[in-house]
């Protein structure tokens, strides 16, 4: 197990150097009542006073109801300044306008409120001189369980690093709010959805093949699958002259 005092120290002190470096006076993040987006609002909090979770329900039940009463306790027991901006009514905008054009997949679909979000906090970021901070922990990103320009963009990620265990290790150290250590991780993209379920398989599997390179057969065919399909979300976008 990590040292999470040492952890917490050097996290800090790493989202303060990236103030420095970019100018920058405060930071937004999305507070969507999960694991990982309690994690870093936590760390940049303690880093800087001047940090701003945002809630973002977008259609979703579970967005206005369990995730926004967790990510408003994780908000109100670490001092979190917290706005609310309801993106309901600009994803049906979105997708009443592009129907018109294509028939939109239901991976498409599942995309727009994870990109509609990014624009929300981008703009506001950019408005009030702020850093967008990232929550995407190790384990979504080796299985690219992530919106590519939605949840993957962002100015800093201070947990990239971090599995699905060691998040939630991270998170009982830090003392926070039990409902958000024991929910199933859900994106909130269409009603019931959880990860697990989504991708066939236990971030518990997950981590061990990350940390410790075990796992059975049909759970490495699955992870590596995940992994080699989304490579291009880990990579910035070919250019030429430069392949």
């Amino acid at each position: 197990m990590r040292d999470y005092a040492i952890e917490l120290k050097n996290r800090v002190e790493f989202i303060k150097r990236m103030l420095k470096e970019s100018g920058a006076t405060g930071i937004i993040f999305g507070n969507s009542g999960g694991k990982d987006s309690a994690l870093v609002g936590i760390l940049c909090k303690l880093a800087c006073d001047n940090t701003v979770g945002v809630m973002l329900p977008c259609q979703s039940k579970r967005n206005f109801g369990e995730d926004m009463e967790d990510a408003g306790e994780v908000a109100e027991k670490f001092s979190i300044k917290t706005r609310i901006v309801n993106l309901s009514e600009v994803k049906e905008i979105i997708v009443e306008k592009l129907e018109k054009h294509t028939r939109l997949s239901d991976a498409a679909l599942a995309n727009i409120a994870p990109r509609i979000r990014m624009i929300a906090l981008y703009t506001i970021a950019a408005s009030e001189n702020r850093l967008v901070a990232g929550t995407g922990n190790r384990s979504e990103r080796y299985m690219g369980y992530f919106t590519k320009w939605g949840d993957g963009a962002c100015d800093f990620n201070p947990i990239a690093d971090l599995t699905v265990k060691e998040t939630y290790e991270f998170l009982r150290y830090l003392e926070a709010p039990e409902n958000i250590i024991t929910k199933a991780p859900s994106a909130g993209l269409y009603e019931g959805q959880t990860d697990e379920q989504e991708m066939g398989i236990s971030y518990e599997k997950i981590d061990e093949y990350i940390l410790n390179g075990k796992a059975e057969e049909k759970d490495i065919e699955i992870i590596e699958g995940y992994h080699k399909r989304s490579e291009h979300k880990r990579r910035m976008p070919r250019v030429y002259g430069e392949e």
